[in-house]
């Protein structure tokens, strides 16, 4: 039996941690969100996986590295946290099937770009008029600025009349 190599042990974790939800979006993996940034396996085998999270008060940091080690230990054994807070994350590493994805699962995703990286960019502007994820009309209204966590709002579709949270471009 041969030993896989170590590229070939990396591409495997990032198999792994693609079916690893986020706790408080249970629709996203940690890596579809941008949270898990980098796999890499030191010369003792030793996996080091560096997570960026949401934000520092983020509530379920400790909770993700936990679902991180438990999901990639049975395979690989020793398993480092790195927590990397620079660059700061930001919505703009959510892709756009893993929009689509929150879409469908009933929350709205962040719209347009958070400007992070776009120069003469100061402030981040909050949408007034998000789409409905049900039936996609943007008569919308916000009832909060804060949903179920922090990093989401809660909003009321003005069409249909359901609520729904929409996540805040951050």
């Amino acid at each position: 039996m041969t030993t896989p190599t170590a590229s070939a042990r990396v591409e495997q974790a990032w198999d792994v941690l693609h079916t690893v939800l986020d706790p408080e979006v249970p629709a996203l993996s940690l890596v579809e969100l941008g949270i898990v940034r980098e796999v890499n396996e030191a010369a003792d085998g030793t996996l080091t996986v560096v997570l960026t999270p949401t934000y520092s008060g983020c509530p379920a940091t400790e909770l993700i590295e936990t679902e991180v080690r438990n999901a990639l230990a049975p395979a690989f054994g020793a398993v480092r946290i790195e927590q990397r807070r620079t660059p700061a994350w930001t919505t703009d590493w959510i892709g756009p099937e893993a929009r689509e994805k929150l879409r469908q699962y009933g929350i709205a995703p962040p719209s347009g770009l958070a400007a992070v990286d776009q120069p003469n960019t100061s402030t981040i502007r909050l949408h007034e008029r998000i789409p409905c994820p049900r039936c996609g009309s943007t008569s919308s209204e916000r009832l909060s600025a804060f949903g179920a966590t922090a990093c989401k709002a809660l909003y009321r579709c003005t069409a249909c009349r359901e609520p729904f949270e929409y996540f805040k471009p951050i």
